[in-house]
C-alpha cells in the first residue's frame, strides 16, 4: 500500500481543436494540459476529469490512445507517462423537486462507458456539444443511469449555494434518492466552503465518505483541494474500494482550503456588497430583511444540522476533530497562488527548484525554501503548513482573503 494524492474534480474549458467544452473555463485547460500539469507541476497521482461526456473530449482521448499518449488500464482509468492516473468523469446538473438544480459527479472505468454515457445523455443533454453540463434528468435518474453503465455517483460541492443539494433544494438527501440509491453512493464531495467538522453535523452522512477536491476552472487551481488515498495501486478500482473503506484501501486524510477561504462560506448581502461576520445562522441582510442574500454554507448547516457540538469541541463554531473518530483529518492548505506577494513568476521559481507544488506545501524544510524566495513568504508555507494564517472569510462568489 503506499498513500497517493488524489483530486477528482478538474473540469475541460476546451477541446483540443479549440471547441468550448465548458464555458467560465480557462481556453488553456485541455485534456493534454491537465495531464501534464497534474503530473509535472501539481504532483498529483490521480486526477478526475469531469467532462468527458463532451464529443470533443471524448475525441480527444481516443486521439490521445492512438498517438500511446495514454494507455487504458485493466482495472480502470487512463495511465499517462507510467505514475499519473486520470479517470473518466463527468459533472452534470440536475433539475429537483420545485425547480431546483444540484450539481454532482460521475466517473466510469472504460472508454466504451463514457462513450455509451455520452450516447444516452444526448437525449437529455439538448446542448451536448457546446454544454458538457446541463441536463433534463433529476438525481435519481441521473444515479439510475450511471449505476446501470457499471460507475459510481458522487454530490458535487455539496452545499453551496447555488445548484447544490444540501445548499440549495433539500434539507436530507433522502428526499432525493430512494433508500437503495442513497446507500450505493459512496461519497460527497464538500466544496470548498466547507470541511469535514461541518458535514458531519448531518447524521445521513455517517456511512459516506468526504471527498475534498478542487473543482478547477484553471490549470493554477488544480491540487488547491485534494485526498491522501491508501491504494495498492494507481487506477479507478483501487479509488472506489479507497471511497468504501474496503481490503484496507482508505482515505487517509482530506487537504482543503480552510473554509473562510471559499467563495460562500458565510452570508452575503447582494445590495450591501457585505459579507456578514455575525453569528450564524444569518439568512437574511442584517442592515434590511428585504435585501437578497446569498446564504452561506456555514449558515444553511446551522439550519440543517441535525448534531449539536460540544463547547469543548468546538472551533470557529465546530469540531476540532472528527465527530467520528473513525473519520480521517481534515488538514486546512493555502494553495501558493491564494500567499499575499505570490504570483506566477514566484511559482515558476519554486517549482522549478522543487519539483511540484505538493512537494513545497507539505516537505521542503524552511531552509531550502528561503534560498528560492523571501523570507516573507517562506513564514507564510510555514504558517499555512501550521494552520496559523489569518484568514478573513469570503461570501456571495468573493473568495476569503489570506491576511497574514
Amino acid at each position: 500500500m503506499k498513500e497517493c494524492f488524489v483530486d477528482l474534480h478538474v473540469h475541460i474549458g476546451r477541446a483540443s481543436n479549440g471547441k468550448v467544452v465548458k464555458r467560465g473555463t480557462a481556453n488553456d485547460l485541455t485534456f493534454a494540459n491537465i495531464a501534464y500539469e497534474a503530473r509535472y507541476r501539481k504532483g498529483i497521482n490521480i486526477i478526475g476529469v469531469v467532462d468527458c461526456v463532451s464529443p470533443w473530449v471524448i475525441k480527444d482521448i481516443e486521439d490521445m490512445l492512438g498517438k500511446g499518449e495514454l494507455e487504458e488500464l485493466p482495472q480502470g482509468g487512463m495511465v499517462y507517462r507510467d505514475d499519473l492516473v486520470i479517470l473518466l468523469g463527468s459533472e452534470l446538473e440536475t433539475r429537483e423537486k420545485g425547480g431546483c438544480h444540484a450539481h454532482s459527479v460521475v466517473f466510469f472505468p472504460y472508454l466504451w462507458q463514457v462513450k455509451e454515457f455520452s450516447r444516452i445523455m444526448e437525449g437529455y443533454m439538448p446542448s451536448l456539444m457546446e454544454n458538457s453540463t446541463m441536463s433534463r434528468l433529476s438525481g435519481q435518474q441521473l444515479f439510475d443511469i450511471v449505476d446501470w453503465l457499471g460507475g459510481f455517483y458522487m454530490p458535487a460541492h455539496a452545499f453551496t449555494p447555488h445548484k447544490s443539494f444540501y445548499g440549495s433544494c433539500t434539507h436530507s438527501m433522502h428526499t432525493v434518492f430512494d433508500e437503495s440509491s442513497f446507500a450505493k453512493i459512496p461519497a460527497i464531495e464538500l466544496g470548498l466552503s466547507a470541511d469535514t467538522y461541518m458535514a458531519s453535523l448531518l447524521s445521513e452522512l455517517d456511512d459516506k465518505a468526504f471527498t475534498s477536491n478542487s473543482d478547477a476552472h484553471s490549470l493554477i487551481n488544480m491540487g488547491r483541494e485534494y485526498n491522501v488515498m491508501r491504494l495498492a495501486a494507481l487506477n479507478y478500482e483501487e479509488v472506489l474500494k479507497a471511497l468504501k473503506g474496503q481490503d484496507g484501501r482508505s482515505i487517509v486524510a482530506n487537504y482543503g482550503l480552510d473554509p473562510k477561504l471559499g467563495k460562500y462560506h458565510r452570508t452575503f448581502c447582494l445590495q450591501c456588497k457585505e459579507i456578514t461576520d455575525l453569528p450564524p445562522p444569518v439568512l437574511e441582510c442584517p442592515n434590511d430583511p428585504v435585501h437578497r442574500v446569498v446564504v452561506g454554507v456555514r449558515d444553511r448547516i446551522e439550519v440543517i444540522k441535525n448534531r449539536d457540538v460540544s463547547p469543548d469541541d468546538v472551533k470557529d463554531g465546530f469540531g476540532k476533530k472528527p465527530l467520528d473518530s473513525k473519520r480521517p483529518p481534515y488538514y486546512y492548505q493555502v494553495p501558493l497562488n491564494f500567499l499575499p506577494g505570490v504570483g506566477p513568476k514566484t511559482i515558476d521559481r519554486l517549482l522549478a527548484a522543487f519539483g511540484t507544488e505538493m512537494n513545497i506545501l507539505h516537505r521542503v524544510e524552511p531552509e531550502d525554501l528561503a534560498r528560492v524566495v523571501p523570507q516573507t513568504i517562506v513564514d507564510l508555507i510555514i504558517k499555512g503548513r501550521q494552520g496559523r494564517l489569518t484568514i478573513a472569510h469570503g461570501g456571495g462568489g468573493i473568495y476569503g482573503k489570506v491576511l497574514d
